[in-house]
């Protein structure tokens, strides 16, 4: 039987966003996080670089957010940005406070860090442990959570969308919770909330090529959309330049640390390449890197390309990069002695719903944090290893609000029940798994790394097509996984496009043929529903 659960505060996603603000939240009410499915299965625990945060007496507040602005080309927010890097400090001492061992540079001063310096960075300000970074953080926070008698964790659910009540209520239109679909039981349950914080992650399974995990189908982004909040910047996907290129090593990432601790990018010959695209070579910030590799691929018509750090000592790759070398020596990949072949992937979803810096959405009672999120921070292109450090201070400062004003908004009456009479159980799931596939793969050779306007028509057009199948299919059959998330990515598609098709430069991570130029003034483009 469908369930109804109430709680004080609904949290989407048990990442470090999620958990960040999750944990804060419970010292003043109860708490319940959903999660798709357990600890291992969200980008958080995927993240290998780190955290990028001032901690070294030499390295200053305003290089990093000179930094940050730089790679954002144009499009920060500027008061977005000094708060997330004047919050830095700040989010690292809790990590460290809750159990979180980043790595030193010896025995002695505790906080003698071994720092790292990755693309786009002047200074080597990235905290880590090994190059297993997330997983060390979501451990940490999802212990913690387990442990507090005021948070309950749910999982293997999957929202599918928002509830709020009507406009013209006493309420006036507030987020009060969320219908979830129950993977373990296939029922469809109310969640009911004082106020609802989406922390869902990315986008980047729109994507055929993503080093994202699975369960990176822009949930969030398409539930605040068709609840009524704006997105912004959805045209600027960051495509890693480096994930393992080898056909059983599914979505596996060569962390960006790899660059920064000297790796070498070469043609299969060996020939060095990057100097012909950018002074900073392998340093240069992820779109130039990403756009240099595509472009010699196509030019050579390779299949990959390669990263070169076997000039390193052994012990530096060993400790630095154990999970890299491990898993690399499961395909017969040696980094210690041979270079790793390497082909960009989509990775980081730079726009998203548009929240202020208390995470506070365009609709009351609604918050959203971390990748979901458009807070400003990344502007046209993010920083690397400003993510999981936006997920903590974000977190944290969604908290902060909610707990202050949380004795004021009442639980809602009952929301209705989810109405499955009129449906029925599929017998023709096929059509899922060929639209999940066309929407994947036209996605990456149409609003890939390098677009046109052709190239974007024939996007649309196929989205356009796409959702009117899944949207008959949705309102005819079961919900079941599947059909919500392809639902989602349909979604999410449509704003990418939509958002690309608008923006008539290039800038950042948006690159167009037809508009090769960047215009002088930067503008967001901002989708309203």
């Amino acid at each position: 039987m469908p369930q109804r659960i109430l709680s004080d505060v609904l949290i989407i996603g048990g990442g470090a966003a999620g958990l960040s603000a999750a944990l804060p939240l419970a010292e003043h009410c109860n708490v319940s996080v959903l999660c798709k499915g357990g600890v291992e299965g969200g980008s958080t625990n995927w993240a290998q670089g780190g955290v990028a945060a001032v901690t070294h007496p030499t390295d200053t507040e305003e290089s990093h957010i000179e930094d940050t602005l730089i790679a954002g080309a144009g499009l920060c927010n500027e008061a977005a940005v000094r708060f997330t890097v004047e919050q830095g400090r700040a989010a690292v001492e809790r990590l460290i406070d809750g159990g979180v061992d980043f790595d030193k540079l010896g025995d002695g001063d505790e906080e003698n860090f071994h720092l790292t310096r990755e693309g786009g960075h002047s200074f080597r300000r990235v905290l880590h442990v090994a190059d297993s970074t997330g997983r060390a953080i979501a451990e940490s926070l999802w212990e913690r959570a387990a442990a507090s008698p005021r948070i309950e964790i749910h999982n293997e659910q999957i929202a599918i969308d928002l509830i709020r009540t009507p406009k013209s209520s006493p309420q006036g239109g507030r987020c009060v919770g969320a219908y979830v679909y129950n993977s373990r039981t296939g029922e469809v349950d109310v969640h009911q909330a004082r106020c609802v914080i989406l922390a869902t992650g990315g986008a980047s399974k729109v994507y055929l090529y993503t080093s994202n995990p699975d369960g990176a189908t822009g949930d969030g982004i398409a539930m605040a959309w068709r609840a009524g909040a704006r997105v912004a910047n959805m045209e600027f996907n960051q495509f890693h330049p480096t994930c393992l290129y080898h056909p059983h090593a599914k979505s596996f990432l060569v962390s960006e640390a790899v660059r920064g601790e000297g790796g070498i990018l070469r043609l299969r010959d060996g020939e060095r390449f990057m100097e012909r695209f950018d002074e900073r070579l392998e340093l240069a910030p992820r779109d130039i890197v990403a756009r240099a590799i595509d472009h010699e691929m196509k030019r050579l018509g390779e299949d990959c390309l390669y990263l070169d750090i076997s000039h390193a000592e052994d012990k530096v790759i060993e400790h630095h990069f154990p999970t890299i070398h491990a898993r690399c020596m499961e395909f017969g990949i040696d980094m210690r002695e041979a270079p790793i072949p390497v082909v960009p992937a989509a990775h980081y979803t730079c726009g998203g719903v548009v929240v202020d810096l208390n995470g506070a959405t365009d609709i009351p009672g609604l918050y959203a944090v971390g990748e979901t999120t458009c807070t400003g921070l990344h502007g046209a292109n993010r920083l690397a290893s400003n993510s999981l450090l936006e997920c903590l201070v974000f977190g944290e400062s969604a908290a902060s609000h909610i707990a202050e004003r949380l004795s004021g908004w009442d639980l809602a009456s009952d929301a209705p029940a989810w109405d499955a009479s009129r449906v029925t159980n599929s017998d023709e799931d096929v059509v899922l798994s060929h639209n999940w596939d066309e929407l994947r793969r036209f996605m990456w050779d149409y609003v890939g790394i390098v677009r046109t306007n052709k190239r974007l028509e024939r996007a649309r057009h196929r989205v356009d097509l796409l959702k009117h199948e899944v949207q008959e299919f949705y309102s005819n059959y079961r919900v079941g996984a599947d059909l919500l998330e392809l639902r989602n990515l349909l979604q999410v598609a449509d704003l990418i496009v939509e958002s690309a098709m608008r923006r008539r430069e290039s800038r950042g991570l948006h690159f167009t043929l037809d508009y090769p130029d960047t215009d002088a003034t930067a503008a967001e483009t901002i989708l309203t529903p």
